[in-house]
């Protein structure tokens, strides 16, 4: 039976956790039953951080699953000191996937500690990127609630990685108000190490130059930025727990980086840092796009990673930088017999997003109702992004993220036994990419580096 959580007030909220969670004031001192608290409560406790009417109540909400998951040994972490031990050579062998959970996040989190479980897993990244948080209107403490309920739901102890994906420097605001693009970024950067996010990505390859006439001018804006933003993490990041950072050096769906790339960037953000700890690792770009290529049919196309510029990436950014390697973006909708490579040429994170989305919105589970519903909403109020030349196959396909915001509550709302089977579902593919980066049978990393 489950309980029926209060959504009205934080003190109405409170009582209906009596025996279940003691309170000092407005914190959380004990967790006085954790098996009704996962069995009863902590669904109703998720629905009300994500919908409870007022501001007040959601955020009071948000922070009781904070303290309630850390006070059962669940807590945000940084991946830095792992990395740190990659870039050292001293771990390797393994890819870490960084998971977008943008549609039905709690679900989706609950399939990945399921599987983690299973497999007694290694580190796997929790992560939303700044354009998500726009189009699925989740801020990161919401998108950190999500993560920590469901680990609470699942029994999971143990360190969180949560990430910024893509705190991405927009380059044509940048280049008309450079202030105030950066200070919205800083804003949200330290919103999101607020709410847990102990990982946060840099992307300021947007800013890459390629009318320079040398790499390295070509790179200035990027690591000039890049050093600024990293100088304000260092800034705030918690005592003795240093945020792990990760930086970019092309854009997602440009041209392919280069060694020559990545060390004109690295020298110029060493020469800018000086003595302050840099990134424990570099985006490339090795022929992946976001979100994949949709034919006109509405079918993914084939794509070709440069594995061997991967390699050479990740190794020069391990052997000459002291990094954990390359990471490789827009990695989902690849074909299945791929994904052990990333591990095998020392790949050091993966990202993977949109296959999850497509396995939701794709379902026979999701009602075709709530699908033609987006479908219209889509036409009508995202019109402006539909490309000459575009099917309307490859419109939808390409923008029914923009739908996960506005549609968020009709998602919650799906009936249980969809969500149950969607949970299924989810939690093979987790456990399926789980294996193939090499991954399970890793949980003594998080113990060892935690």
């Amino acid at each position: 039976m489950s309980v029926a959580i209060s959504h009205q007030s934080k003190e109405e909220l409170k009582r209906s956790l009596a025996g279940i969670l003691a309170f000092e004031e407005e914190r959380v001192a004990e967790v006085t039953d954790p098996a009704r608290l996962r069995d009863e409560a902590i669904d109703g406790l998720i629905r009300a951080a994500v919908f409870a009417p007022t501001d007040a109540v959601r955020e009071f909400a948000r922070q009781t699953i904070r303290q309630a998951a850390a006070l059962l040994n669940a807590t945000p972490a940084s991946i830095q000191r792992l990395y740190a031990a990659m870039g050292r050579g001293e771990e390797g062998g393994f890819t870490v996937p960084a998971l977008n959970l943008r549609i039905l996040p709690y679900d989706a989190a609950r399939a990945v500690f399921q599987a983690a479980s299973d497999l007694e897993t290694g580190p796997i990244i929790f992560e939303i990127a700044r354009s998500e948080i726009g189009y699925t209107a989740m801020r990161p403490a919401e998108y950190a609630a999500n993560v920590e309920a469901a680990a609470i739901r699942e029994g999971y102890s143990g360190p969180l990685f949560i990430q910024g994906d893509h705190f991405q420097v927009n380059a044509s605001r940048y280049r008309s108000d450079p202030e105030t693009e950066l200070r919205s970024l800083r804003e949200l950067t330290d919103e999101a190490v607020r709410a847990g996010f102990l990982n946060i990505d840099v992307d300021s390859s947007t800013l890459v130059d390629l009318s320079q006439p040398s790499i390295r001018e070509q790179q200035r804006p990027n690591f000039v930025v890049a050093a600024e933003m990293i100088r304000f993490i260092r800034s705030i990041e918690p005592p003795g727990d240093p945020i792990s950072i990760g930086v970019e050096i092309g854009e997602v769906g440009g041209k392919n980086s280069t060694p020559e790339e990545l060390r004109a960037f690295m020298d110029g953000l060493r020469a800018e840092l000086g003595n302050l700890t840099g990134p424990s690792k570099i985006s490339v770009q090795t022929g992946s796009s976001h979100g994949g290529v949709v034919l006109p049919d509405g079918s993914m196309a084939e794509v070709a990673i440069a594995f061997e510029t991967l390699e050479e990436m990740s190794r020069v950014a391990r052997e000459e930088y002291g990094m954990a390697g390359a990471v490789q973006h827009g990695a989902s909708t690849l074909p299945d017999e791929l994904f052990h490579r990333f591990r095998e040429v020392g790949t050091a994170e993966i990202h993977l997003a949109t296959a999850f989305q497509n396995m939701v919105y794709d379902s026979p589970l999701f009602p075709e109702t709530l699908r033609q519903e987006i479908h219209a909403y889509l036409k009508e109020k995202h019109a402006e992004e539909w490309k000459p030349g575009q099917t309307e196959a490859q419109f939808i396909y390409s923008n029914r993220k923009r739908a996960l915001g506005p549609f968020k509550r009709q998602m919650w709302e799906l009936p249980e036994d969809a969500r149950s089977d969607l949970r299924r579902g989810l939690k093979e593919r987790f456990a399926f990419l789980f294996r193939q980066l090499s991954i399970d049978g890793r949980r003594a990393l998080l113990d060892n580096y935690a």
